[in-house]
């Protein structure tokens, strides 16, 4: 049952699930922040570094980081320069091409990673706490629908 607290109803229950769906994204958000900000990283790094960590030893080219981002990010080059500044990222232009950079996960990125990992599974628990298994996996099918929907 939903609660809103608003005097005025909302003008569609579309209307109504997009904003719980903000408000819920924000929770989630600020679990995902209270769990890796204390290592002095973003959720935009925390998920560059995710991608690379994924992306095996050669990384990535930029642009392909950029499009796997979960949240948009313009400047991912600068996201990449504090990332190598921090010493969690390497960065290589392709000898075939000279156009294109790769980038790639440290040693330095991969222990970051391990030292979050545990903090990162307890607050993703936490959030979806309240709702069993069986509706998270209801819960991905339906997200996974809506961004399907709306796939540019």
């Amino acid at each position: 049952m939903s609660v809103n607290k608003s005097a005025k109803p909302f003008a569609s229950v579309a209307e109504e699930a997009v904003i719980g769906l903000m408000r819920t994204a924000e929770v989630v958000r600020r679990r995902l922040a209270g769990a890796i900000e204390p290592e002095g990283i973003t959720a935009q790094q925390f998920n560059v570094l995710r991608i690379l960590r994924g992306a095996g030893e050669r990384g990535l080219p930029t642009l392909e980081i950029a499009e796997r981002m979960i949240e948009h990010a313009p400047g991912i080059t600068r996201m990449i320069d504090r990332l190598i500044a921090k010493e969690l990222v390497a960065r290589e232009r392709c000898a075939e091409d000279r156009r294109i950079v790769y980038c790639a996960i440290t040693n330095e990125g991969r222990s970051l990673l391990a030292r979050l990992d545990g903090p990162v599974r307890e607050a993703d628990c936490a959030a979806l706490k309240e709702i069993t298994e069986r509706d998270q996996r209801g819960l991905i099918a339906m997200l996974d629908a809506i961004r399907a929907g709306g796939a540019e």
